[in-house]
């Protein structure tokens, strides 16, 4: 999957402050030695090393693969009760947070998040494979083509993106509702605690670091396995190691100068240039192909997946050992662990304001259905020409499987232009998925939201291709896999660590979205005596009283903290908006403190039916004060600046004693 780069943390090199370094020493040096000595041991023993991988692959897919059928299974089953429970009220962000984007637009972008080599490589090869080689059955029959199309379906569908889901829920959860950092880490606070800042947390950021760049690296391969096959069709390119190595350093290099020339709004556009194309080549496959054929498979192809959802997902052939399950199903199950923290972190970005049941029902549903018809027109029309004797796919397959959509194309109207236009995809993913890896994996190395220096996203952006090279130097296709399924192994026990995290932090939510919680409690009145407490109680307010109360007490009296804090050594801004005025005190990797008071209206409550119509629209007001750590609103209505002030230092006390902040 290829996400465009998110924009916020980047900046270009006139704007990024001028330092030579940027970056969580253990976290870096431990990450970048490891990759390195990848590299260095795959070039030099090529040899050894792939027997290595062969034997590493061997190990999982017989010790371990209970672990990742298990954990992949679990991590749906998570997300659907997140979606259906009564967490699914809960905002990723304050409760007064709204969506920074339209749902078009989120829509839009988690259709390109579902983009991506993989399925340009795979849309035509994996359900022609399965025709011909199914784990079960008589190959190249009726059956075995349906029962190919739902296997692909199965790879492809809800479990990848439930993993995506866990993945990238924990990180915007975390981040936008308690304060923490966008990192990995940040997700086992509610389990560690202030030791997430130690070597656990580096260790789980490493873990992170390794899965994104070998996932990455497959991708890499994958994409670059086929734009040989595209120039080889085009242009008669020999079809060689060497020649593969050559074209990842040139694409590599590409990526390199978008990196280096901080243009992020150029590698977006790059990636929606991207969507356009894929959606070209959708329609014209559609419309030149067997169209009404198509849309009825398209149909029938999601109720056999669905019919066959549950037992296949339980599936391990444990008492007829298969080596079809180690070759796709794990290995699809450890690259979607792998590429997790990379689009789990794009996904989690643009939904800030987003309730968790839009998260998860849209992440959960929109690529899934994108991805189910992109299959379907690409992986019937082969399969319908193979059926009907109109082209030669699957020998094609079997000889050189990336080959296998110019295979396709070829016995269609315009094979030339399509072709070139496939091979064009392949190239810009290529060049954004390396951009924004590197992004995301120096954004896990620095362990921060600042922009860092470029010479380090550069860094990682030849490193991506290196590991690349190395792997396809040690075993092309099979080595790849073998990275994948491997890089996930420490870190989905960290997804499951991950989803504990998550629960126990929901767990902690008292208040159910739209009720009006009481005022201060006796422990935090901030000094109100009890006819102060009574009267804030059952007093209706205009929108106009708390509109002056925000002016004329919240803003003077955050304002007046604000500058006893700076005068502490600490950055503290207050932001005031419209009916909103919010505080934050900066603390670094330990997170941000935010204290913000806003007006908000409540229906004013009817106790008889016949007053319900005369009461509709009819709203009192309440300036309700929230903090970082996500606790259920608090009424701070009539306060004076002194209590407002008194209120602030019991929460940030609370705050500081939670990060263990001296």
């Amino acid at each position: 999957m290829t996400p465009p780069a998110p924009s916020a943390d980047t900046a270009s090199p006139a704007e990024t402050p001028r330092r030579r370094m940027q970056i969580n020493p253990p976290v870096f040096y431990l990450s970048a030695a490891l990759v390195l000595a990848f590299a260095l041991y795959g070039a030099v023993f090529t040899e050894h090393a792939g027997r290595v991988f062969d034997a590493v692959q061997a190990l999982i897919v017989e010790d371990f693969s209970w672990l990742y059928v298990a954990s992949t299974a679990g991590f749906l089953f998570f997300a659907v009760f997140l979606m259906v429970s009564r967490y699914g009220d809960i905002k990723l962000g304050p409760d007064d947070s709204e969506p920074e984007y339209s749902y078009p637009s989120w829509f839009a972008m988690l259709f390109s998040a579902g983009m991506g080599i993989g399925i340009l490589f795979f849309g035509v090869a994996e359900p022609i494979q399965h025709y011909v080689s199914p784990p079960t059955g008589e190959g190249g029959t009726v059956l075995a083509a349906r029962r190919a199309m739902t296997l692909t379906f199965f790879h492809w569908g809800l479990h990848a993106w439930a993993i995506y889901i866990v993945v990238g829920l924990a990180l915007a959860y975390f981040s936008f509702r308690r304060g923490l950092p966008l990192t990995v880490r940040s997700a086992l606070y509610p389990l560690i605690g202030r030791r997430i800042n130690g070597p656990i947390g580096h260790a789980v950021d490493i873990f992170a670091v390794l899965g994104t760049m070998f996932g990455i690296s497959t991708s890499l391969g994958l994409g670059v396995l086929q734009v040989n096959a595209g120039f080889a069709h085009l242009f008669g390119l020999p079809t060689t190691l060497w020649v593969q190595i050559v074209l990842i350093a040139v694409i590599t290099a590409m990526a390199t100068a978008s990196v280096v020339s901080g243009l992020d709004k150029g590698v977006r556009r790059l990636s929606e240039l991207n969507i356009v194309l894929a959606v070209l080549l959708l329609v014209f496959v559609l419309l030149a192909g067997s169209t009404v054929f198509l849309l009825k498979a398209f149909v029938q192809n999601i109720g056999a997946y669905l019919s066959d959802l549950i037992p296949r997902t339980f599936s391990l052939y444990a008492y007829e050992p298969n080596p079809w399950f180690g070759q796709w199903t794990l290995f699809y199950w450890g690259w979607w662990i792998a590429w997790s923290p990379f689009v789990g972190m794009f996904i989690a970005r643009i939904s800030r304001g987003r309730t968790i049941r839009q998260f998860v029902t849209g992440v959960l549903l929109v690529p899934v259905l994108f991805t189910f018809l992109w299959m379907t027109v690409f992986g019937n029309t082969a399969l319908s020409m193979e059926m009907q004797g109109i082209a030669p796919i699957a020998r094609v397959v079997g000889e050189d499987v990336s080959l296998a959509l110019f295979a396709l194309l070829e016995h269609l109207p315009w094979s030339t232009i399509s072709a070139g236009l496939a091979t064009l995809m392949v190239i810009l993913f290529f060049v954004t998925s390396a951009d924004s890896g590197a992004l995301v994996i120096d954004m896990i190395t620095s362990g921060a939201e600042t922009p860092s220096p470029v010479w380090q996203r550069i860094f990682w952006a030849v490193s991506a291709g290196v590991v690349a090279a190395v792997l396809l130097a040690t075993g092309g296709l099979q080595a790849l896999q073998t990275a994948a399924i491997a890089s996930a192994l420490p870190f989905v026990v960290v997804i499951v660590l991950m989803c504990y995290g998550v629960l126990r932090a929901l767990q902690t939510e008292s208040a159910t979205a739209g009720s009006l919680p009481i005022v201060a409690t006796e422990d935090d009145d901030a000094g109100m005596t009890w006819e102060q407490r009574l009267d804030s109680i059952i007093r209706y307010h205009p929108r106009e009283e708390i509109d002056a109360f925000l002016k004329d007490v919240a803003t003077p009296a955050l304002e007046a903290v604000a500058a006893q804090v700076r005068e502490g050594g600490l950055e503290a801004t207050l932001q005031q908006e419209e009916g909103r005025v919010v505080l934050r005190v900066q603390h670094g990797d330990r997170g941000t403190f935010e204290f913000s008071v806003r007006a908000r209206g409540f229906r004013v409550p009817t106790f008889a039916w016949a007053d319900r119509n005369a009461a509709q629209g009819r709203q009192h007001y309440r300036a309700m004060a929230r903090t970082t750590d996500a606790e259920s609103p608090h009424d701070v209505t009539g306060f004076t600046q002194d209590q407002l002030i008194h209120d602030f230092l019991v929460r940030y006390g609370r705050f500081r004693n939670a990060r263990r902040l001296a």
